[in-house]
């Protein structure tokens, strides 16, 4: 007997529909819970832990994390389709990081396409390549952050070396339909000149890849650390000015990328 894909379950925390900076045209974007990073600057520090957790917002407890099968969220992507198709938009799976629920993530990605459903992926590319390679035949777009050339660096800010991810990029870029590599541009970790033209050349190295997106700060997630009673370490640092963003990107744009702030 064929798996009914529409049974398959997975762990989710949010959806948001209308979003214009997750992909092309509008978008539904679905939020996997569970990532194997953990970043200084997240802000989402609530899609971390895979477990169903209690944070406080505006005064109340939330339940954060609910376990949904394929069926039950498709009709919440379905229906925005006229949108989808008036502005080449459509379903984009973020996180935490949907790579570490490849069962749930590529069947619903497979469900959006047998509905004619524009599909991208916000990624860090952290899973062994196999299970990515599960994914990219469902996929339009892969959104696939490079956060730092250098792995201790990378792993003083994110908990993880980036050897994996670096060798995956290549991969990825090799077979995925479109690879888009972001960059969140992080003061005191990658915001100096000569860190994002590593970046770049990288990206730039990479086949098939022209546009790279450069992602400034913000600390605007930084209430829900206190919410989930935890430290946030990334404590007073400002967001990068609009010069400093700038000046980024026409280093990125020297090595023959399309380069923009935010996307």
């Amino acid at each position: 007997m064929a798996r009914d894909i529409l049974e398959t379950k997975g762990r989710i925390f949010d959806i948001q529909r209308f979003s214009t900076h997750d992909g092309p045209g509008i978008r539904t974007i679905v939020f996997l819970k569970g990532c194997a990073l953990r970043c200084r600057w997240c802000c989402n520090p609530e899609s971390q832990s895979f477990e169903i957790e209690k944070m406080m917002q505006a005064g109340k407890w939330k339940t954060i994390g609910k376990d949904v099968t394929v069926g039950e969220i498709l009709p919440e992507v379905l229906r925005d389709r006229p949108y989808y198709r008036r502005s080449g938009g459509g379903v984009t799976l973020s996180g935490g990081e949907s790579l570490l629920q490849p069962d749930f993530a590529v069947d619903l990605l497979t469900a959006c396409k047998q509905n004619g459903v524009n599909t991208a992926i916000e990624t860090t590319g952290i899973a062994p390549f196999d299970v990515i390679e599960r994914f990219l035949p469902v996929l339009d777009t892969v959104l696939m952050d490079i956060k730092h050339i250098n792995s201790d660096k990378h792993k003083e800010f994110t908990g993880k070396s980036n050897e994996r991810i670096l060798e995956n990029a290549r991969l990825i870029a090799e077979r995925a339909n479109k690879l888009i590599i972001r960059v969140p541009v992080i003061p005191t970790f990658n915001d100096t000149e000569s860190e994002i033209s590593d970046i770049a050349a990288f990206a730039a190295g990479l086949p098939n890849v022209d546009e790279i997106h450069l992602l400034p700060y913000h600390s605007m997630g930084r209430d829900k650390y206190e919410g989930l009673n935890r430290e946030y370490l990334m404590g007073d640092i400002k967001s990068p000015d609009n010069d400093k963003m700038q000046a980024l990107i026409r280093v990125a744009e020297s090595y023959g990328l399309k380069a923009h702030i935010g996307g």
